[in-house]
């Protein structure tokens, strides 16, 4: 590395799925149960915090984003799982000499809630990615009945991710 190299890469992540009927809810790698029986749809299994968390990642070195890496044109990554393609694009980010600083994260929706699952969704990801825990954070929040999230017609997620260079 030299001077002009950056030690610190900061990457923004977002993602949004419509909720649907007969589809799985899943969030952070965990299984979610929506009082209506709704899921998140999409051509993997539609994680929008993984999703979100895979954009900032890939944003911060300028690498693209998810859609580049696993096209929704591609039946091979059909109902996917997103933990593994977070494992896959980890993978890319330390090829290049980075490791991850710290995560933050915030999902938007009115239903179900997702306090309670935050330190097992925490722990997917910590273990996907190999650090430690308490380098993630993961709130979540409601849109007070506001926009797409707010009249539950999806849930959202925004991250950003610090990377340094190793």
């Amino acid at each position: 590395m030299n001077d002009l190299t950056p030690k610190f890469r900061i990457g923004n992540g977002y993602d949004i799925h419509r909720l649907v009927v007969g589809r799985k809810l899943i969030i952070g790698g965990v299984m979610l149960k929506h009082p209506d029986n709704l899921g998140l749809d999409g051509h993997s299994d539609a994680d929008v915090l993984t999703h979100s968390i895979m954009d900032a990642l890939l944003g911060a070195l300028s690498l693209g984003d998810i859609g580049k890496y696993f096209p929704p044109s591609d039946d091979k990554w059909k109902d996917a799982n997103s933990l593994f393609l977070l494992s896959e694009v980890i993978k890319l980010i330390r090829k290049e000499g980075w490791e991850i600083n710290n995560i933050d994260s915030v999902v938007v929706a009115e239903r179900p809630k997702i306090k309670p699952f935050i330190e097992l969704m925490k722990k997917n990801i910590s273990n996907t990615l190999e650090i430690d825990d308490g380098f993630i954070g993961i709130k979540a929040t409601t849109n007070e009945k506001l926009g797409p999230e707010g009249r539950e017609e999806g849930i959202s997620c925004h991250s950003v991710v610090l990377l340094e260079k190793k």
